[in-house]
């Protein structure tokens, strides 16, 4: 079904939401590899509000996504099915210090955003997010870390949404954290969270964000079209020496490239498709599973359908 048909069967429905509805919209314009194809109907709620009554209209055979600001996604050449659901900024990007050492932040406020806050604030134990690329929905769901810090040492209790447009508040217990993952049911959309630090002189918070900084810009294709770290870190080494040890940095598939510079992030080169991005990924793995038996796990979220004619198999079908 297309977005346009899809709209006008909901009908009125949505007489009520306030948001903004797109069908057809170009998910490329959105992602920061800059690639891929369209979401049938990307939604923009106004607020959560707006959001629990949009998802209380959706039938529930509607498949429902939802992304951040697009960095850690690859999206296929081929349409995402359904929703797409974006927060938006002015609705849930908003990030304050809620006491001493307690800051609640709106799931679609940038990482970078949070370190900030807590800057000022006086709030240390978030310099870490000054480095990461994301926001702070998807460092709720994949345990965001860096640094030698996780998500999830942060995190108080985060508040979701269901797909009835049901209020959740799940404790940092309830979210189920391990390396880069939460057990937090698939189908919750977060919308914001209350994360605690500890209390820190501001000189001593700007001194590690500056040396977060000058990490990032000297080791990580920052400047580039690029999706942050591809693969995830297997147990006792690092995905970027097993990607090295694989012949792999450098390494062109089409438009898309994995990185001179750190190669463990992928970089569409300028015309790069989300076919050429995933099967550079895939020859990667392979690779590194024969030269290492070890099977690298994405770290990056692949989503929506292969264009006709040009499906990836894992591996490359190489297993």
């Amino acid at each position: 079904m297309d977005g346009e048909t899809m709209l006008a069967g909901l009908g009125d429905r949505l007489s009520g939401v306030r948001g903004r509805l797109t069908p057809g919209a170009g998910m490329d314009k959105i992602t920061w590899f800059r690639a891929g194809g369209p979401a049938e109907l990307l939604f923009q709620p106004a607020d959560e509000e707006d959001l629990a009554a949009f998802l209380a209209a959706l039938p529930d055979e509607v498949p429902v996504l939802v992304v951040g600001i697009g960095s850690n996604l690859l999206v296929r050449d081929g349409s995402v099915p359904g929703v797409v659901i974006r927060l938006s900024a002015k609705g849930f990007g908003t990030a304050e210090a809620i006491g001493e050492t307690a800051i609640r932040a709106g799931a679609a406020t940038p990482d970078k955003r949070l370190a900030a806050t807590a800057l000022e604030a006086g709030i240390g134990g978030f310099h870490f997010y000054h480095g990461i690329p994301g926001a702070v929905g998807g460092a709720l769901r994949m345990n965001a870390g860096a640094n030698g810090v996780e998500t999830c040492e942060r995190v108080r209790e985060v508040r979701a949404l269901d797909r009835k447009g049901n209020v959740h508040v799940l404790t940092n217990a309830e979210m189920g954290y391990a390396y880069r993952h939460s057990d937090a049911a698939p189908e919750l959309i977060f919308t914001s969270a209350i994360f605690d630090g500890y209390a820190a002189e501001k000189d001593d918070i700007r001194t590690k964000m500056d040396e977060v900084q000058e990490h990032r810009e000297t080791v990580q294709p920052i400047r580039e079209k690029t999706g942050g770290s591809t693969f995830k870190n297997p147990p006792g080494t690092s995905a970027w020496k097993e990607v090295d040890k694989a012949g792999c940095r450098g390494l062109v598939v089409g438009g898309a490239q994995m990185s001179e510079l750190h190669c463990n992030f992928m970089i569409n080169t300028g015309t790069a498709t989300g076919h050429d991005l995933e099967c550079l990924g895939e020859t990667v793995r392979a690779r590194v599973l024969e030269t290492s038996g070890i099977r690298l796990d994405w770290e990056i979220k692949r989503l929506g359908r292969f264009a006709e004619g040009h499906v990836v198999e894992p591996f490359l079908g190489r297993e």
